[in-house]
């Protein structure tokens, strides 16, 4: 009597066990069946990793990052916070689908005089100073997953270009003497001459900073989505298999 009690105890408790996870399985997949390859993770959970990677992730396994393009002046408070809120914690969780381009320059005016540049900007003469800087790390660093975590920093500090940038150094690996050599030599003023170039040429025309571009193309409505939700807007733009971060969204 005991054994047969056992056994259909047994029973019932595998019975159970098999719908509640039929239940788990059901809940985690409760999304329509289109998005179901968008991510390893949510494809593993539907039970539909091998289909996946037949016949949907073969196609665009080696798809093209996202490039995302953000033309800033360095002492705009919207630059500022879109930089610091924005676009930094969102490169941090998607830097391996995007292809970010920073182009510090804004505003500004530039002049020729005596064969150098001389260049008028937005917010005074030390945003001027904050944009070479910033310039001149990008081009002297040259990998952004070093140099954008210290031009964040002085985005996000209260002190002027130079000493921000002094106190940025000693948080974050970057050559400060020469970047700051760079400011002021010839070379420095040229590099910051081919960001006015770059923000020049822009189609349209930007009226405003921070002023966005998705893959070489602006519109009011990337402008917004960007603003309000990068992270999205560079997850719908990617073809590829989407990284985790993307299935929250």
């Amino acid at each position: 009597m005991t054994t047969i009690m056992d056994r259909r105890q047994l029973v019932l408790l595998l019975s159970t066990l098999a719908a509640l996870q039929v239940c788990v399985t059901a809940s985690a997949c409760n999304i329509p069946s289109r998005f179901w390859c968008d991510s390893k993770e949510i494809a593993l959970e539907c039970g539909v990793y091998d289909q996946c990677k037949k016949n949907e992730w073969t196609l665009n396994q080696d798809a093209a990052p996202v490039n995302f393009a953000l033309y800033y002046e360095s002492l705009c408070p919207y630059c500022k916070n879109f930089i610091t809120t924005m676009l930094y914690p969102t490169y941090l969780k998607l830097s391996s689908i995007t292809n970010l381009t920073l182009i510090p320059y804004g505003n500004a005016d530039e002049t020729l005089v005596n064969n150098r540049w001389q260049f008028t900007c937005q917010h005074g003469a030390q945003e001027c100073v904050g944009n070479i800087i910033a310039t001149c790390t990008i081009a002297i660093v040259k990998n952004i997953d070093v140099y954008f975590p210290f031009l964040n920093c002085l985005e996000a500090s209260n002190l002027q270009p130079t000493p921000a940038a002094q106190q940025c150094a000693t948080q974050f690996n970057v050559p400060l003497n020469e970047i700051l050599n760079c400011t002021t030599s010839d070379y420095g003023n040229q590099l910051e001459h081919q960001m006015a170039l770059r923000t020049d040429a822009l189609v349209p025309t930007h009226t405003y900073v921070p002023w966005v571009t998705l893959n070489g193309v602006h519109s009011e409505a990337i402008q917004s989505e960007a603003q309000s939700n990068l992270p999205k807007l560079l997850c719908d733009a990617y073809k590829g298999v989407k990284p985790a971060a993307c299935s929250s969204l």
